[in-house]
């Protein structure tokens, strides 16, 4: 008993010394979180117990951050978690959300999307909140500021996001050092929990789009689980046209070969995958497919932000601010997205015209598993995203709206979705709509 008095009285002590260095906001956020979970700390010694409690006491924080400008909340949300004061989940997922994708172990299929943690500041502690993965990114080869400010904007009653932040971030050097802070002995960036995704950009001025990401491979691909070209922000001039059949060949091609060319020991090189707009014709997404399965892509993310106003959003005035719009009301879009890609690079229509036999096992096999991302807010929106064709999900301006307290939610919500319509595991339930 004395070692465990001891024990809190230390943790006490480093709790103290983080809340002097913190600025006022974030201390009086996080002197209301140690308030309200004070009682639930003393009454249990069960860290599955704590760690539940932890995670709804996070929902009083919620009214705060919505009180904020959305860069500032956003800004402060990075800030708290990389300095550990979130949640952290000590709950094992449960067994039927766990699945194997690229070799790699997910725990869950839920990830955190490119765009929140953009400099790689706070890995650890949004992977502790109890993402299967997160992506960080898009990192840029220089730093840049973006686009001027105001450039974020709720819309609340639509539970959606504008942003034209323009590929603002710290630049490829200094996330590489970040990067590198967290590196083993065997040279890969190993995390207690999860999986880690790079998504790599070019910068606004840069005339030759090919090195920028071929930079971004030698500095950034060796802490990488997985590896995403970003061709579809909406917020960088002329980066949408590298989706075009042409272009996009040529640039994975040259970003292929420069990942293929570096040293890899027995786990091989991460995979590499492409991340694509909801804004694309049929014509664009049977080129992109066609472009993934000729050159063998090991994964496309549907989809990014959509310049678009859907109906349900035109009504708020904040709905003709520039920039792409992410939440829900994106979701119906996404997902018609995701079915066309499904059916594009794993159906039988597509083995059809293919006179290479190895093609024709590839798509049997399923071997181009998809992102889903796009509106997801809730356990079933995901399990719709799976339904669709996406092997994992990621979740964005949910996540800003809702907090920690999502992640649970959604995963908690996600296992019976699974378990009432009779699957035994996610695979069984990827593309059931599109059959």
């Amino acid at each position: 008993m004395a070692g465990r008095i001891g024990s809190r009285l230390m943790k006490g002590c480093l709790i103290q010394k983080k809340l002097k260095s913190m600025a006022a906001p974030e201390r009086l956020l996080t002197g209301t979180l140690i308030g309200l979970v004070g009682g639930a700390y003393v009454s249990t010694l069960d860290e599955g117990t704590f760690s539940g409690w932890l995670f709804t006491a996070s929902k009083a924080a919620n009214p705060f951050f919505a009180l904020l400008d959305p860069e500032v909340a956003h800004r402060l949300a990075i800030s708290a978690a990389a300095r550990g004061l979130v949640p952290r989940e000590k709950r094992p997922d449960q067994q039927i959300l766990g699945l194997e994708v690229w070799g790699r172990k997910f725990s869950n299929p839920i990830g955190l999307s490119a765009g929140f943690d953009k400099n790689a500041e706070a890995v650890e502690g949004l992977l502790g909140l109890g993402f299967g993965f997160v992506e960080i990114g898009s990192v840029t080869p220089l730093p840049q500021e973006g686009n001027p400010k105001p450039r974020m904007f709720r819309l609340r009653d639509q539970g959606a996001i504008i942003n034209r932040c323009g590929f603002n971030g710290d630049g490829l050097d200094a996330v590489a050092n970040r990067l590198d802070a967290q590196t083993t002995s065997s040279n890969k960036v190993k995390h207690a929990q999860g999986i880690l995704g790079v998504n790599i950009g070019k910068n606004k001025t840069s005339e030759d789009a090919a090195a920028d990401y071929v930079k971004g491979v030698h500095m950034l691909a060796q802490y990488a689980d997985y590896l995403v070209i970003n061709v579809s922000s909406p917020n960088t001039p002329g980066l949408r046209q590298l989706q075009g059949r042409n272009q996009l060949k040529d640039l994975v091609e040259k970003v292929k070969a420069a990942r293929d060319e570096m040293q890899w020991g027995k786990d091989g090189p991460p995979p590499l995958l492409v991340k694509i707009a909801p804004d694309l014709s049929k014509q664009d997404l049977e080129d992109i497919a066609a472009v993934a399965l000729d050159l063998r892509l090991d994964g496309l993310i549907i989809s990014n932000t959509t310049i678009s106003r859907p109906e349900v959003v035109q009504t708020n005035p904040v709905s003709k601010e520039s920039g792409g719009l992410s939440g829900k009301p994106l979701f119906s879009l996404s997902n018609d997205i995701l079915k066309e890609t499904y059916i594009l690079t794993k159906g039988i229509w597509a083995v059809a015209w293919s006179n290479s036999f190895d093609w024709l096992w590839r798509c049997e096999q399923g071997a181009i598993p998809l992102i889903g991302c796009g509106g997801v807010s809730s356990g079933e929106d995901a399990y719709k995203k799976i339904r669709a064709g996406a092997t994992l999900v990621q979740i964005y301006s949910a996540f800003a709206y809702g907090g920690p307290a999502l992640i649970p939610q959604i995963k908690t919500e996600l296992a019976h979705c699974l378990e009432r319509d009779g699957f035994k595991s996610i695979y069984e339930a990827v593309g059931t709509d599109c059959q």
